[in-house]
């Protein structure tokens, strides 16, 4: 029978008089007092103590491990606590008979619920797990009739058993995931959503008259899960029964329902006082609030997790959030909304700026030294949107940014607050049952969607991993620094050194984005893969032979200096504040071992429209060219300052073509196949290249970035485009001008963006490298590198660092050192 709300109300002032009376000491004598402490904690202090010896019977017998006495632990507290919570709010605060018999089922209870987390990592006791079940069962039909017998028939006798049966349904709903999958917390799950929805719907708060049906139906789950718990029938015939189980327990909940419902107005005096009145608009704006805090705190860190099931997360630190805001007072509540919503402002944009990164470099961004990069992507957006355009997208992302962090979130968390401090009781019923199931879910390891955990701790893991490296950042810098030191190459050949490549030109040429979804796995590999076949014909026709393999980048997606710091130096330079480190070192580059060893040296980066003294002071190159004395007058190519075609042109009028010169070393940066991909130029006959005006027409033929990138596939199709373009015009260049004294190392500097490339494609870039002397291949026979300018699947993979010293070591142990010098092994 349902109670009223006076008689409820009256129920709880007896229970404060009742504490208060145990803690000043006033009851009418000592003797009083000790008499209701006795009887309150008499009951819960024995289910404690059974559920502890339960526990270390299951360590002695079981093996019971710590995350199992953890969970049971913790599950008897909850238990006990709960039951002298309801004690204190009835009559009478001792057991009774049938009560004692519940109990007991219950420490049983407590021992399978740490058997069955106990299980979640380590081989699971099934004999203590289904014992333990069937005599909580079997106890189940005690309880009940002891009570009758005893005439101690109570409310809270009752509502004790109920709960007992829904957790060991629950548990062993958790248990029996791994033999029929996820689908079977339904049965357990179902007690705690009917129990959920009364908060929302309070008719459904509402006591229905009693059932036998209904404890038949109960004691029916909880002996098949138990049965599926043993794993002693086939799975099709385990699961069927389950099946059966679930719809019995529909039925009996739906029946329940269904009478709640049709009796809602004619017993209304039955159903507690719903909770006052809330407008609309403002519980409109409170959800909104609570909905930008949970959103921040739950969002994945990449662009291709934003689907909706990855927002299907529970976050611990909403849920600790919340539980201070009822216990705090008004003063330090509001502050701490001021404070949280600061932080979460910030936490924002830290998983913005993850997004980008992770888009663009496969990673996520470094707060201590990714900062400098945004210059570079200003360059880049300018070259999409165009200057203007580009100061206003940053100036507007930047004005939402500090809105976000200074008003927006703070704001949020404020309001979320105020309402959870407002509507105390309901708060407290919501955190409580969201908790727990976040524990279940923690406990069972649900994830649902890329990325994540339903019991989402993903905030505090983001602020940790951030922590993390920036102490690991700074102890890299020593760690880089020995690295840079310690040169097992420089100085060892003495005179010898690149002695087999004397007389040789040698050009060590970077085409910008050439990954190895550029030759194998994508939709545009079949393209370039025929212009690279081609190319292969085109070289052998002017006597020259190629050898292919990989190296892995330290980069992805963009910050193509690192990869030409780490192919130079020999050192894996994959963050800003390595290549800041190594800037300032004097390590040998292979820049620096071919100007000692004689030749001139050269720098062409046409992508650079300033000076770069950093690089001048380490790389000592003798010339420097860039985008602005070359003498190209032709039109921009988006990021492309020139076509490829050009900058190969002007190399060979200003350093190639000249009589009576050194041999020449020259770094090389193509740039055509740099983002966004779009407009791209078209070879046009050598002779007609001149001043580069010849291109004026070019990018008018092609699709603006804005249009591009609004097709996915058409960005690929562009992107393999470019690749073919490159080296179509290094290929049509080396048949132009065959030099038998022309040897080319080509690589990728890292893989295009994610959008091009997909998810998790590496960091493997292609490289080749191509000679007219058959005495060149021959030195690095033992490469295993493979004919062609395609390499295959199975090429070899070699870090980046390592070529350095694999290069300087081949050309550089056949002559005869001079002056003792010794040679390279």
């Amino acid at each position: 029978m349902a109670i009223s709300l006076s008689e409820r109300r009256r129920k709880r002032r007896c229970e404060l008089a009742c504490w208060r009376c145990c803690l000043r000491g006033w009851n009418g004598g000592g003797n009083g007092v000790r008499a209701v402490r006795t009887g309150l904690i008499a009951g819960p202090a024995a289910g404690l103590a059974a559920g502890v010896v339960v526990l270390a019977t299951l360590a002695v017998g079981a093996g019971l491990g710590a995350t199992g006495w953890v969970a049971g632990v913790v599950c008897a507290v909850v238990i006990n606590g709960l039951l002298a919570r309801g004690l204190a709010r009835g009559d009478d605060d001792r057991l009774t008979p049938g009560d004692w018999v519940t109990l007991l089922r219950a420490m049983l209870v407590v021992g399978v619920t740490a058997l069955v987390a106990d299980a979640l990592y380590r081989p699971a006791a099934v004999l203590a797990l289904v014992g333990l079940a069937a005599a909580a069962l079997v106890l189940d039909a005690v309880d009940g009739r002891v009570a009758r017998r005893t005439h101690t028939e109570t409310a809270l006798g009752a509502r004790f058993d109920m709960e007992m049966d829904a957790w060991l349904i629950l548990v062993l709903s958790v248990y029996a995931v791994r033999q029929v999958g996820a689908w079977v917390l339904v049965i357990g799950a179902a007690r705690y959503v009917f129990v959920a929805a009364g908060w929302f719907a309070p008719w459904l708060r509402a006591s229905a008259p009693p059932r036998y049906w209904n404890k038949v139906v109960a004691a029916i789950q909880g002996i098949v899960l138990t049965v599926a718990a043993a794993d002693v029938l086939p799975r099709a015939v385990m699961e069927a029964v389950l099946v059966v189980a679930a719809v019995l327990l529909a039925e009996s909940f739906g029946r329940e329902v269904a009478w709640l419902w049709r009796h809602r107005q004619v017993e209304g005096h039955a159903h507690p006082a719903p909770p006052a009145p809330i407008s609309l608009r403002p519980a409109s704006v409170t959800v909104l609030a609570g909905l930008l805090v949970w959103l921040v705190l739950v969002a994945p860190l990449q662009v291709t997790w934003l689907v909706p099931i990855a927002f299907v997360r529970i976050p611990a630190e909403g849920l600790i959030v919340v539980a201070l805001a009822l216990i705090l007072p008004p003063l330090a509540r509001r502050v701490m909304a001021v404070v949280f919503g600061v932080v979460l402002g910030l936490l924002f944009i830290l998983k913005i700026l993850d997004m980008g990164f992770f888009a663009v470099f496969d990673r996520q961004f470094d707060v201590l030294t990714d900062w400098s990069y945004f210059t570079a992507g200003l360059g880049v957006l300018g070259d999409t949107v165009g200057r203007v355009g580009a100061m206003v997208v940053v100036g507007t992302l930047a004005i939402l940014l500090i809105a976000v962090v200074v008003v927006v979130m703070p704001w949020a968390v404020s309001r979320l607050l105020r309402a959870v401090a407002h509507r105390r009781r309901e708060s407290l019923l919501g955190v409580a049952a969201a908790s727990i199931v976040w524990g279940v879910c923690a406990v069972t390891g649900v994830q649902m969607g890329p990325g994540g955990w339903v019991a989402s701790t993903n905030a505090t893991s983001l602020v940790y991993q951030r922590v993390h490296k920036l102490r690991h950042a700074l102890a890299d810098r020593r760690v880089f620094a020995a690295q840079i030191s310690h040169d097992a190459v420089a100085g060892t050949f003495g005179s010898c050194l690149l002695a087999d490549l004397r007389g040789k030109d040698v050009l060590l040429v970077f085409v910008e984005s050439y990954g190895r979804v550029a030759v194998h796995g994508s939709s545009f590999a079949p393209g370039v893969d025929a212009v690279l076949k081609a190319g292969t014909r085109t070289l052998q026709a002017a006597g020259f032979s190629s050898r292919s393999a990989f190296l892995k980048s330290p980069t992805f997606g963009g910050i193509s200096w690192l990869a030409h710091s780490t192919m130079e130096a020999g050192v894996w330079v994959n963050s800003q504040q390595r290549y800041n480190q190594l800037l300032a070192s004097d390590r040998m580059t292979l820049a620096s071992a071919f100007k000692r060893a004689g030749w001139r040296t050269v720098s062409d980066v046409p992508a650079n429209t300033r000076s770069w003294p950093q690089g001048a002071l380490f790389y000592r190159f003798d010339q420097f060219y860039n985008a602005l004395n070359v003498g190209y007058r032709g039109p921009k190519f988006s990021y492309a300052t020139m076509p490829d075609q050009y900058t190969l042109e002007a190399l060979r009028r200003r350093e190639l073509a000249k009589a009576n010169r050194p041999p020449i070393m020259a770094e090389i940066d193509f740039v055509s196949s740099h983002d966004p991909w779009t407009p791209l130029p078209h070879l046009v006959p050598w002779s007609d290249i001149g001043d580069g005006s010849v291109f004026d027409a070019m990018p008018a033929q092609g699709e603006s970035p804005a249009v591009v990138f609004k097709d996915p596939r058409k960005v690929r199709a562009l992107y393999g485009q470019s690749i073919e373009y490159s080296m179509s015009s290094l290929f049509s260049f080396v048949a132009t001008y065959p030099d038998p004294n022309l040897v080319l190392i080509v690589l990728g500097d890292h893989q295009p963006w994610k959008l091009v490339s997909g998810e998790s494609p590496g960091h493997d870039v292609p490289i080749s490298i191509i000679a007219h002397d058959p005495a060149v291949l021959d030195r690095i026979t033992g490469w295993d590198w493979q004919e062609g300018m395609l390499p295959g699947t199975d090429a070899p993979v070699w870090p980046m660092s390592a070529f350095r010293d694999r290069f300087l070591t081949a050309f550089s142990q056949t002559c005869v050192p001079a002056h003792g010098a010794v040679t390279g092994g």
